[in-house]
């Protein structure tokens, strides 16, 4: 514990028990522990906060009593807060306080002309003065939700370049057997929040039924549940080059990644995007280096020295096979290294069941997902979780709580905190439709410790994670 370098980085209040605290308590605590220090750290603040408002008449000491009785109770509690660094933080945070309260107190009181000026006023102090349910609302039009005429943009944009694009192919390879292109993804379903900045063009490769067979990740050397084969079939009959797609074998399987290699080749690196930049009255160019097929669109046209406020578009290719309500996407970042295998996709699962659950009851698990998106992508310590974590969170919750209804979005939300805490400290958030995937396996263990640390402070005091 870096006790010393702590204490050589300030004396300066409350500053230096929050750099202490962040620096050391995860590390040492895990997140169990780091709970209680977040907490701690906010009944300081609390602390700090009623010494500030305290009106003439009442007495300072009487409103730092109400809060250091809060700490006193965060702090008893032997199974959460380890001896060895208990005495630590509560001598610091004591000292903290007491500086601070002397600083306060020798602060001369404003105005009456300054006091009433709205722009003395803080952002937070402004919040606290809306209800949670209030905030919720004011952060879902604010922040979460997209303004019409930015998603009409963007899906524009995304449908001129698959125009483009299905245009290419069928010039240039008129003989390879694709579906019909079309956009897909959180821009089309009404599910994409904060900026109208990606989109997925979705293309369906055509497989011949009695030549190719879909096997199962569990019924694969695999074993992994997300992680599909194609497998060819009939060669005794029908053999190797009767199917367009045979050239793409691998060990007698449809290879995800020659797919994408192919594509890569065929329209990343062959398409004169120059051109399309110049028709479009944009810059379109590849994103290479990577496994991904991504275009990105800027508008105005840096050539001409255009200039535009508008954030870039960014649009991934994504070839796919569907065979009933199956559908397995080509995305090598997601299987490596197995070169065959094909991801199943659970994006369309989710997404329909929670329609199908609000069309029931005219609830709002979508309008509370755009609000979760929104907090984890705009939140540094919560950016990890991504969308698939937070949209079979509220599909486990509707199983057990049936009211999602407009007036009950803030009981929902502080649900929401609660049970994610309890999926981080467990380890294991579990898919849906998949319980053998565990949607949280991809996070590291500091990763974790932080959005604990986050999520335990926000049970306390939701607003922070709508600021």
């Amino acid at each position: 514990m870096n006790f010393q370098g702590s204490r050589r980085r300030g004396e300066d209040g409350i500053a230096m028990v929050i750099d202490f605290l962040l620096s050391n308590a995860r590390l040492v605590l895990g997140v169990g522990g780091a709970a209680i220090l977040g907490i701690a750290t906010l009944a300081v603040k609390r602390l700090i906060e009623r010494a500030g408002r305290a009106a003439d008449d009442e007495k300072v000491e009487q409103k730092m009593a109400e809060s250091w009785e809060e700490l006193s109770l965060v702090s008893a509690s032997p199974t959460l807060l380890k001896k060895g660094i208990e005495g630590v933080v509560m001598k610091h945070v004591a000292k903290a306080a007491r500086q601070q309260k002397a600083d306060l107190c020798q602060q001369p009181q404003m105005s009456s002309l300054e006091v009433s000026k709205p722009e003395s006023k803080s952002k937070r102090l402004q919040l606290c003065v809306l209800s949670l349910q209030e905030r919720l609302q004011n952060y879902y039009h604010t922040r979460a939700a997209l303004a019409p005429h930015e998603v009409q943009r963007a899906q524009s944009l995304a449908l001129d370049i698959c125009t483009e694009i299905k245009g290419f192919l069928h010039n240039r390879h008129p003989d390879m057997p694709l579906g019909e292109m079309n956009l897909g993804g959180s821009l089309l379903d009404d599910l994409q929040v904060v900026s109208a900045d990606h989109a997925c063009l979705l293309v369906p490769l055509q497989l011949e039924d009695s030549l190719w067979r879909l096997i199962p990740g569990e019924e694969t050397l695999l074993t992994h549940p997300l992680h599909w084969m194609v497998r060819r079939v009939n060669l005794e009959y029908f053999p190797r080059g009767r199917s367009y797609w045979d050239r793409y074998l691998v060990g007698g399987y449809l290879s995800a990644e020659a797919v994408v290699n192919m594509f890569s080749k065929a329209v990343m690196e062959t398409i004169n995007w120059l051109s399309i930049s110049s028709t479009m009255d944009c810059l379109v160019r590849p994103v290479l280096g990577g496994p991904e097929l991504r275009l990105e669109i800027r508008p105005g046209n840096e050539n001409e020295g255009a200039e535009s406020s508008d954030p870039p578009l960014f649009i991934s290719m994504l070839p796919l096979l569907r065979q009933g309500d199956v559908v397995l996407t080509a995305q090598p970042e997601l299987t490596s290294p197995w070169v065959n295998a094909w991801h199943l996709s659970l994006y369309p699962w989710e997404t329909q069941r929670l329609a199908q659950l609000d069309a029931a009851d005219d609830g709002h698990r979508r309008h509370a997902l755009k609000i979760l998106k929104a907090v984890c992508r705009l939140n540094p310590a919560l950016r990890p979780l991504e969308a698939a974590p937070l949209a079979n969170l509220i599909l486990h919750l509707s199983d057990s709580e049936s009211d999602w209804s407009e007036i009950s979005l803030d009981v929902r939300f502080q649900q929401c905190i609660t049970e994610l805490i309890g999926y981080l400290e467990q380890g294991a958030l579990h898919s849906y439709f998949k319980p053998a995937v565990n949607l949280l396996s991809g996070l590291s263990e500091d990763q974790v410790d932080q959005m604990g640390f986050m999520l335990y402070c926000a049970v306390s005091e939701p607003e922070i994670l709508l600021i």
